[in-house]
Order: C-alpha cells, then sequence, then structure tokens
C-alpha cells in the first residue's frame, strides 16, 4: 500500500519547515534583502552611468550625426572641416544640417564665485537642435551676442539660476572668463562626463573659445527626408566623403557614447563586479540556512524516507524553500531599491529609475541564488542514510 504524499493531503511541509523557526527565517529574509538591495544598487548605477552618458545625445533633432574620428567620446571631442555638412547636402535624401561647437568652459557660480566646469553647446540659433519645439523659440534670445541658455537640472553647485529667473531677476556671471547673461532655461540633465549644460549661439561660443576655429566643428547634426533609410544614407555618405569625418545614425551615436564608458573605463566593470559579489554573499547566506534547516530536521525526513516517501518528493520540499526565500526575499529587496533610486535621483539628478528588464533579471539572480544553495544543501539528504541517523 503506497503512503498518502503530503502534497496530496495539502501539507505545506517546505512551508512549515520555513516557519518553524522564525528567526533564522528572519536572518535569511535579511541577507537575501540585503544580496538584492546590492544587486539592484550595482546594476542601477551602471545602467544610470550609460544612460547619463548619452543623456543629451538623446535630444538632439537629427537622424545622422557627424563626427572626427578622432573623437573619444563627449569628455574628449575633437573637431573637423564645418564644409562636410555643406557637401552632405549633396545627398538627395538630406534636407538639413546644424552645426554645432562642443566643449567643456569653466561656470563662475554668480552666487559663491566659485568655478565648474560645464558643458557648451554653440549653434546657429536658426537652425534645429533639440527635439524640444520650445527650444526654437528661446533660441532666438540667443541672437544677441553674451547670451546664454542655463540647463535647469543641473547640478546646484552652478547656483540658483532657475529660482533667480523665476523671480524676474537679471542673471549675469562668467564663462571662461567672459561676461553672459542667461536669458532662458532649457531641460536636458546633467551626466558622468558634465555635471551641468548651456546653450549659445555659434558666434558667442567661439567669442567664449577663441582658440577655436571658426571653419571647425565637433558634432553635426544632419536631418532625412521623413521616408529615407537612415542606414543607407549613412553609408552612401562614408563612400562621398573624406575620411576626415565619421557618419554615424543617430542611435550608433549613443551607442558610440555608451561603449566608451563600458568597455574604455573601468567603471561599468566595478559596478558588473559589485553586483556578482552581492550575487556570491546571498549564496552564502542562503545555504548556511538551508543546509541547517536540512541538517535539524534529518531524523525527520528520514522517517518519512523509512516509510516509503522517494527521495525525489522530499528534494521537492528543499526545492520549493528555496523558492519561497527567493520570493519572499526578493519583494523587500525590490521596494527598499525603489526607494534608494529616488534618493539617488534626487541627490545626484542622474537617471537611476528601476525598469522591467533589471527588475526581472535580479529577480532571476535570486532565484538562481536561491536554487542553487538548495542545491547544494540536498547533497546532506542524498547522503542520509535512515539506518545510521537512527
Amino acid at each position: 500500500m503506497k503512503p498518502y504524499s503530503f502534497q496530496r493531503r495539502k501539507i505545506p511541509l517546505a512551508w512549515l519547515l520555513l516557519t518553524r523557526q522564525p528567526l533564522r527565517l528572519l536572518v535569511a529574509l535579511a541577507g537575501i534583502c540585503f544580496a538584492g538591495i546590492l544587486m539592484f544598487m550595482q546594476l542601477g548605477f551602471r545602467d544610470g552611468l550609460f544612460d547619463a552618458s548619452v543623456t543629451v545625445h538623446r535630444l538632439f533633432d537629427a537622424d545622422l550625426v557627424l563626427m572626427s574620428p578622432r573623437s573619444m567620446s563627449s569628455i574628449s571631442m575633437s573637431g573637423f572641416p564645418r564644409r562636410r555638412l555643406v557637401q552632405a547636402m549633396a545627398h538627395k535624401d538630406v534636407v538639413g544640417t546644424t552645426p554645432v561647437n562642443w566643449n567643456f568652459l569653466l561656470w563662475r557660480n554668480p552666487q559663491t564665485l566659485t568655478t565648474r566646469s560645464i558643458l557648451a553647446l554653440g549653434f546657429e540659433p536658426s537652425d534645429p537642435l533639440l527635439v524640444d519645439p520650445e527650444l526654437s523659440l528661446k533660441a532666438q534670445a540667443l541672437t544677441r551676442k553674451g547670451r546664454v541658455l542655463f540647463d535647469e537640472l543641473s547640478r546646484d553647485e552652478f547656483g540658483p539660476i532657475p529660482e533667480w529667473l523665476s523671480k524676474g531677476q537679471i542673471v549675469e556671471t562668467e564663462v571662461a572668463g567672459k561676461r553672459v547673461r542667461v536669458v532662458g532655461l532649457v531641460s536636458l540633465g546633467p551626466s558622468f562626463g558634465a555635471d551641468g549644460n548651456l546653450l549659445t549661439s555659434r558666434e558667442t561660443f567661439l567669442d567664449l573659445l577663441p582658440s577655436n576655429p571658426p571653419g571647425s566643428i565637433e558634432i553635426g547634426l544632419v536631418r532625412l527626408k521623413s521616408d529615407s533609410n537612415s542606414e543607407s544614407v549613412a553609408q552612401a555618405l562614408r563612400k562621398s566623403l573624406p575620411k576626415d569625418v565619421k557618419v554615424l545614425t543617430r542611435n550608433s551615436f549613443i551607442e558610440f557614447e555608451k561603449n566608451y564608458w563600458r568597455t574604455s573605463t573601468s567603471i561599468g566593470f566595478i559596478f558588473t563586479l559589485g553586483a556578482a559579489m552581492g550575487f556570491v554573499v546571498g549564496c552564502v547566506i542562503v545555504y548556511q540556512i538551508l543546509y541547517s534547516d536540512v541538517s535539524d530536521h534529518l531524523p525527520e525526513y528520514a522517517t518519512l524516507m523509512a516509510m516509503g516517501y522517494r527521495i525525489k518528493t522530499l528534494l521537492g520540499v528543499v526545492a520549493r524553500e528555496g523558492v519561497l526565500l527567493a520570493i519572499m526575499g526578493y519583494i523587500p529587496a525590490y521596494f527598499s531599491g525603489q526607494g534608494l533610486y529616488s534618493l539617488v535621483r534626487s541627490s545626484t539628478k542622474l537617471p537611476v529609475e528601476m525598469d522591467a528588464s533589471r527588475a526581472i533579471v535580479v529577480f532571476i539572480l535570486i532565484l538562481l541564488m536561491c536554487m542553487g544553495s538548495a542545491l547544494l544543501a540536498m547533497r546532506r539528504l542524498v547522503d542520509a542514510d535512515p539506518a545510521e541517523i537512527f
């Protein structure tokens, strides 16, 4: 006669074993939650770094981007002849271009008088630059020399510029040692490479940085007909333009910047290693809990084996314990991660947000962590001999 299985009798054996010692369960959940939070933060910082590095790149109104092949990243841009944009206009699918100067200049905080590096973009006010439809109206104020638009999302170290403008105050300061007036605000956002941004005309830009050749630009934005294939046009321009310019699609331009931070710096590796360490710490904690649980209940498991229960059934109990631990540990880790992401955004203004892909990845890692630990703990049960235990 076959024994009644506890599955058919609806006995939640895995749950009962876990909750039999509440303190041990809380310790296990705390360890899993800590490991989950660590993975959330490390992966969040890593992905936030990559996303923040292309904050401005995503806002450009362009289908193609021309840049110098000597440019390494947004923090190390080289110039190329502006006339390459004129040559690009010869293609039948090109409908417009925008020459852009790109460099870091010293901004003087008008309140504390301290200086800080700021990313300055110079463009022709009559040309489209960003996808923001309001910029064309704001850019009209840049036709006067010495006028700039300040990024209201810049870090506070640049001064209370948005607050002063909202009160109707005239805001003047120095950029690269020359007097400028802030005539409006834009919303771009800081990045790992730049804590703040400003927009100005090319005339003002060249006045602030006279060493920059007038015929040289760092970025060339190219707009195509709506029915054009950007990759095909890019290929055609690569063949027709000289080798002193690189032609990228908008997405390739974004990936170019991300790849610099991903492959040319150690930051991405450090954050990935931190997430791996959180995974390892969680594995050790869960393994210790499950191994101790199996060891403490060996007589009960041995009794069930002697009664005729298959080892496969008992191993399933340990596996379910691992799944329960993963679910119960993940939930507080997820909400804690949300809170910490919000704190990081408010403190650093970096785009660190919880997305579905990262939430799923961390859950899978926690599940693998718990199931792997359960698998190792099962060896204690497999090696158990009812005769030796009794």
